[in-house]
């Protein structure tokens, strides 16, 4: 089993250059990119990291190649049970920055590996990140940029946003898009990464 997994093409189901980046800091490169385009709303009453559980097993379901390793991963900001997705506006981030301001959030990422004729692998990784107190002029200067773009919550820790983060627990990776660790791991499971 693990000669064949072990010659196999991984292909990532996502188009996030921040997850090709940290693949790249433990020297993984996908042979491929194959973005799945699903329905990422959430189910009624779907608690933020049961969505990104759910999610990154779609995704990595729906890319699932006999000829291939499929990794997919989602990303979800939550506040209590309120889910903080991709601000679809300057508006909406404005609206989740005030939110999170001198609070806690929880950012949760669900990873998944398919592997041919094997049960999917998955992991899901809980962050917890505390921002200080913002003020208005701080949200609209972040808003004036472009890094709130495309990110859950509305903010990239590994932007000018990290100096907000007065307290984080937990894994900076996974804030970022993709738990090191569980990946490695996964990979290392099937034989695919060594040692």
């Amino acid at each position: 089993m693990s000669l064949q997994v072990t010659g196999l093409p991984l292909v990532l189901a996502s188009a996030s250059p921040r997850r090709l980046e940290l693949l790249a800091r433990i020297g993984v490169v996908p042979q491929a990119i194959r973005p799945a385009d699903l329905d990422e709303t959430p189910l009624p009453a779907e608690l933020p990291h049961k969505l990104a559980e759910r999610l990154c097993a779609l995704k990595a379901g729906a890319m699932a190649s006999p000829e291939a390793l499929v990794l997919a991963a989602d990303t979800v900001v939550g506040v209590g049970r309120r889910i903080l997705g991709k601000p679809a506006d300057a508006a909406e981030a404005r609206a989740f920055l005030t939110m999170l301001s001198g609070r806690r959030h929880r950012v949760h990422t669900g990873v998944a590996l398919a592997v041919p004729g094997q049960k999917l692998r998955t992991r899901l990784v809980t962050s917890v990140v505390a921002f200080q107190r913002l003020t208005t002029a701080q949200i609209e200067a972040y808003l004036d940029g472009t890094e709130w773009q495309g990110k859950a919550g509305g903010y990239a820790i590994q932007g000018s946003a990290e100096a907000w983060v007065r307290f984080m627990s937990g894994s900076w990776s996974n804030i970022v898009g993709l738990p090191l660790f569980e990946t490695a791991q996964l990979l290392r499971g099937v034989g695919w990464l060594r040692p």
